[in-house]
């Protein structure tokens, strides 16, 4: 090397960026932070790993270990093991899944669930490959879904009295949050509409779903809704029950998007007013966006409550995971199977759930500005 080049190589800003120690990045340094930062934590930390240390074996023993997935009833479960008898679970999935679902049309709810995923990829992601084509699927997804599940336009027809099981559970879930969303946002801009009418009507339909238990307005839907209607009509439990849970949703979501746009400063409206937006541009395109924003947390959390809300339909006599649980129980071969069957539930609803709050936190990151009132 010339000495040109070594005076160079020693010139400030051409030294190579070194690694930074290893104590002040990746797992160490996040140990230290969360779990080591002070005496008090350093003691809830060795506490909570006690803790696990006692019942993490015995739980891998029984859920894992000693469980048995091959068996034709409980005493056969017994006499092959100690643990989980997970065979009542592989015996009746497709009940679990399905409901009572005709065996042969099945492939009409798995092909709605690709087809839902499909609809929904769009949405929540805007980077989406084809998104403009793929968001005019997602609008007319609902009718696709509408004729593969009931039947119709040369499909066989199917009664809804057939639904069941985590079938039944998605199908309340995704269109009480999908319908309620935009409905929610109308009933917020209602209540803080200056027109009187509009906003006491919005006022008082909010107050008094709000102040009524969903469990009472369903029972309205499967009972005291046919004595409003003329002699001879028909009119669908489940769809009754998907109208009651879309309203019971609106009102929650009404109320929080209304605390994102009181949230608004008032210099947003004044600057969106005095470029000569009009109305719904400047909700459009300035205040609902920062609105929905900042009410996204609130948002989420609605939307898992009422998705877990929907196991309340098996007081009116639909069978979801729930009420098929306590038909499946009442088979003498499985009486006494009630843990397994409710860990199973259990675990669908929390990774439902726990997807739902992730991509809450990523929407929040994504759309984070840095910016600190």
């Amino acid at each position: 090397m010339t000495d040109q080049t070594q005076s160079q190589s020693y010139e400030p800003g051409t030294h190579p960026d070194l690694p930074p120690p290893g104590l002040t990045t990746g797992p160490i340094k996040w140990a230290r932070d969360n779990l080591f930062s002070s005496p008090t934590n350093i003691v809830l930390t060795l506490l909570s790993v006690y803790v696990l240390y006692l019942i993490i074996p015995g739980l891998l023993n029984w859920a894992v270990f000693n469980s048995v997935v091959d068996a034709g009833s409980r005493n056969e479960c017994w006499e092959k093991g100690d643990g989980a008898c997970w065979a009542i679970i592989v015996v009746r999935f497709d009940q679990f899944i399905y409901g009572f679902y005709p065996e042969h049309l099945r492939w009409r709810v798995d092909l709605a669930f690709v087809l839902l995923f499909v609809a929904i990829f769009p949405i929540l992601f805007d980077k989406a490959p084809y998104r403009k084509a793929l968001l005019i699927f997602s609008v007319v997804y609902p009718v696709i879904a509408f004729f593969l599940l009931w039947g119709g336009m040369g499909l066989e027809p199917v009664e809804s009295a057939k639904f069941g099981g985590f079938m039944l559970t998605v199908t309340i879930g995704v269109t009480g949050i999908a319908a309620s969303l935009p409905i929610g946002i109308l009933l917020a801009l209602g209540r803080r509409s200056d027109l009187l009418v509009l906003k006491v009507i919005c006022v008082c339909f909010i107050e008094f779903i709000r102040g009524v238990p969903l469990i009472t307005l369903l029972f309205v839907a499967s009972t005291l809704l046919n004595y409003f209607l003329p002699p001879g009509t028909y009119f669908d439990l489940l769809l009754r029950v998907l109208i009651m849970v879309t309203l019971f949703s609106a009102a929650y979501i009404a109320e929080v998007v209304r605390g994102g746009l009181q949230a608004i400063p008032k210099g947003q409206f004044e600057a969106a007013q005095a470029m000569g937006l009009s109305y719904w541009q400047m909700m459009r395109l300035i205040v609902l966006p920062q609105a929905l924003k900042i009410s996204i947390p609130g948002i989420v959390n609605t939307f898992i409550g009422l998705y877990k809300d929907t196991t309340l339909v098996v007081i009116i006599g639909l069978l979801d995971p729930i009420g098929l649980s306590q038909a499946v129980l009442a088979d003498s071969k499985w009486q006494g199977l009630s843990t397994e069957i409710y860990v199973f539930i259990a675990v669908f609803f929390f990774l439902s759930c726990f997807a739902m709050s992730r991509y809450s936190i990523y929407l929040e990151k994504k759309l984070d500005t840095g910016y600190k009132r």
